[in-house]
């Protein structure tokens, strides 16, 4: 059977390896599994988020409000903006599908940083677009900058995930909205703030406000509820942005694309902020403790602004054989090897998994 060329060298996005996998390769108990791959809230969801995912379970056999109107108001008072303004996704990554098949093509490209989210590079070959990247892993706003005078005709959308999965770190504010005004008005900027929560809890001046990027017209900010809010099971997003953008990406929006419990969940969520300022505070002074340990065993790290921390080896340590044996004894980090680098990515978990996984670490570098 023949397929689509632009899939023949396609890589499948590689997840987090599943708890349920090492139960079942190692023989290791549940409870003695600790996963800190793939940037999951430790502490859980809140409490409203529970209860009401409970409650919508009696609506199953309905359809959600397509609208989802509720959601979008919630959206719109807390980041003052209007409910016009904002899309919908199955989590932030099928809203930036939804703007790959709306502005690109195999005449087009997209442009990011050498090192980021995996699926903005799957999704353009996808389409088939041209992939621009910087020789920087991190984000280095000049050589985007010429990148994107070398290659202005073709680029259409440029990606800045701020702050940067999965290296951590993330540009000032006033340096990513100066970038933006020298990007025409026919390329999309992508702001993808799905750890912007953790980014602006910081530091205040890294903090990207959808409300100024609504008054753009050509950028939009991606949010998710995935991480701070710890939803990442009930996959829902969002992008805000002007009325024209919106409007455009929401044609390619299938109907009900997030569930009744998703829903529910997420609406209830925005009303616990305290579970939120919970989630950082715990978040950034349980990041010290890894920050201290990396110092301590000359390890090189990537000061984070994110619910993550990046460990960079040297060559006397290899990071896939590092991760392979922690995963034998029942602990699940990120292996940074797909992305080129002898590195590897740690959640920041509670304190009891934090401890566990830095002892066992101790012991294999």
């Amino acid at each position: 059977m023949n397929f689509n060329s632009q899939i023949s060298n396609l890589p499948i996005y590689e997840a987090g390896k599943p708890i349920e996998l090492v139960i079942r390769e190692f023989g290791i108990e549940p409870q003695n599994v600790v996963k800190l791959a793939s940037n999951e809230n430790p502490l859980g969801c809140s409490p409203l988020a529970l209860e009401a995912m409970k409650e919508s379970i009696k609506c199953a056999n309905l359809y959600p409000d397509d609208s989802y109107y509720e959601l979008k108001e919630s959206l719109a008072n807390l980041y003052n903006v209007s409910s016009k303004n904002i899309v919908i996704g199955s989590g932030s990554d099928q809203v930036i599908e939804f703007i790959m098949h709306a502005k690109l093509n195999p005449n087009t490209a997209m442009l990011s940083a050498g090192v980021t989210f995996a699926m903005y590079e799957i999704y353009a070959k996808h389409i088939g677009a041209k992939i621009y990247k910087t020789s920087s892993a991190t984000h280095n706003l000049n050589q985007l900058k010429e990148q994107y005078l070398a290659h202005k005709d073709e680029i259409k959308v440029i990606f800045l995930c701020l702050p940067n999965n999965p290296l951590g770190e993330c540009l000032d504010a006033s340096d990513v909205y100066e970038f933006i005004s020298g990007v025409d008005s026919d390329t999309i900027v992508v702001i993808d703030g799905a750890y912007m929560e953790f980014a602006k809890f910081k530091d205040s001046k890294k903090a990207i406000n959808p409300s100024d990027i609504v008054k753009l017209n050509n950028s939009i900010y991606l949010g998710t509820f995935s991480k701070a809010y710890g939803l990442g099971g009930m996959r829902v997003g969002y992008g805000i942005a002007n009325d024209q953008i919106i409007t455009a990406i929401s044609k390619l929006r299938a109907p009900f694309n997030i569930t009744t419990p998703s829903l529910a969940a997420a609406i209830a969520a925005i009303k616990d902020q305290g579970f939120i300022t919970q989630t950082l505070e715990n978040n950034f002074k349980e990041m010290e403790i890894f920050e201290k340990f990396a110092t301590e065993n000359g390890i090189e790290f990537i000061p984070s602004y994110t619910n993550f921390i990046t460990f960079k080896f040297d060559t006397s340590r290899d990071s896939t054989q590092i991760c392979d044996n922690l995963l034998r004894q029942g602990i699940i980090l990120r292996n940074l090897k797909s992305y080129g680098l002898n590195a590897i990515r740690i959640t920041i978990g509670t304190s009891e998994q934090n401890i566990k996984v830095l002892e066992t670490l101790k012991k294999e570098i």
